[in-house]
This record gives C-alpha cells, structure tokens and sequence, in this order.
C-alpha cells in the first residue's frame, strides 16, 4: 500500500482533520442502514461507509451446519481490532481493503473491496458503540432507536427475502441470539451515542438535521 507524503513518529497517527467520521448504530431491522443509504445517496462521491457486518470473522474451519449455529450478534462475532485499524487509515487519507460477508453461507467471501476515504465516513453495525477504541474514532455518534416489534418484522422480510433464510430460522435465531444480545449490549451501548433518533431513515425531521450538519461541514 503506497504511504503517504507526511512524517509521523513510530506509533503516531496523522489524521486528516476535514474528515468526518459518523457511526449509525441500533438494533437489528431498526432503520440504520435506510439512514446511511439516505445520506450516502444525498452526498454521493463525499461519503464513504463501511460496514461491522463485513468484519465478522471467517469460520472456513467450520461446516455450514455450525456456522448457522454460531452467536453473530455478540461482540466476539466480529474482528473489530481489523475495523479500527481500517478506520485509522481511512482517518489518515488511506485506502483499505474491506472483506466482503456473504450472508447466504454464514461466512467471508473470498472477495474484498477497495474502500477509498471519503470527506464523511460512516460506520454502521449494530455493535459500533459497544467497543470504546472504536467510539472514540468517531465523530458523531448516532443510535437508531425503534420498538423491538418493527424491529423483528423487518428483519423477517429481510433474511427471508434478501438472505435466503427460512422463516424458522430467523425467528429462531431471534428468539435464541438476536433478543437476548439486543438487551446485553445493544440498547445498553445507547449510552454512548450523541444523537437518538427514532425510526432511523424514516424519520424524515431527523434526516434533514443530520444532512444539514454534514453540509456545514463539507462548507456547501
């Protein structure tokens, strides 16, 4: 990976102070990734996301049948260290190589995606606020707070539709991983947001601050 021209101590992190960092977090199905698409697809070429969901750790150890049965929403499930110093080279102007999760086989795919840093970076995942290295990389911290019940309905239509998971299964997984790890770390980590909004990319009032303030920021 080609260095940069700045000259820095062993250890030390040069941060480019123009960039934005923002983490949208909240609970399964909650709106979050409606909220980053909104303000992806406003701000086009100056944002750059990246996502915890693509940091789950690979498991090609393991057959199918025990990667369905793993725990993906307790912070363990995910290599956050490889985040964060993903995090700090995109702070520092740099790309990175992001893997890539396919969710239709419970594990990494063999593909990876080239992230280039953007004006606004947005970090998105359900466990973003749990892990303080990572919090304090950011910004502005955003929690997308919605009741559990849309929260599940969302969810259903999404595995099943989009992920190729039966009824059964998510509900199962819900009921067993999804519900129980919401309430130990989820909606505990709230604590640690700047912003609540509720309904995420639904809530239009919200949106419109939020854009505004990035904005502000990038001086249009």
């Amino acid at each position: 990976m080609k260095e940069d021209g700045n000259t820095k101590a062993e250890g030390e992190e040069t941060i480019m102070g123009d960039i934005l960092v923002i983490g949208i977090a909240g609970g399964s199905g909650s709106g979050k990734t409606t909220l980053t698409n909104q303000i992806a697809a406003q701000l086009q070429e100056s944002v750059t996301v990246i996502k915890h969901d693509d940091y789950y750790k690979p498991h090609d150890e393991m057959t199918y049948e025990e990667r369905c049965r793993l725990n993906y929403d307790h912070p363990n499930a995910f290599d956050t260290e490889l985040m964060i110093e993903h995090l700090k080279l995109l702070r520092q102007g740099k790309t990175v190589e992001c893997p890539v999760y396919d969710y239709t086989i419970h594990n990494r795919s063999k593909d990876t995606a080239i992230i280039n840093p953007g004006q606004v970076i947005i970090v998105e995942g359900i466990l973003i606020f749990e892990n303080k290295e990572l919090c304090d990389l950011m910004d502005i911290r955003i929690f997308v707070d919605t009741d559990a019940d849309l929260r599940i309905i969302r969810r259903i239509q999404r595995d099943v539709m989009e992920r190729a998971r039966s009824l059964d299964s998510v509900i199962s997984q819900y009921l067993h991983t999804v519900k129980p790890m919401h309430e130990q770390f989820v909606e505990p980590s709230k604590k640690n947001a700047n912003i609540i909004v509720p309904e995420g990319g639904y809530n239009q009032v919200a949106m419109e601050m939020i854009r505004n303030h990035i904005l502000n920021h990038l001086g249009k």
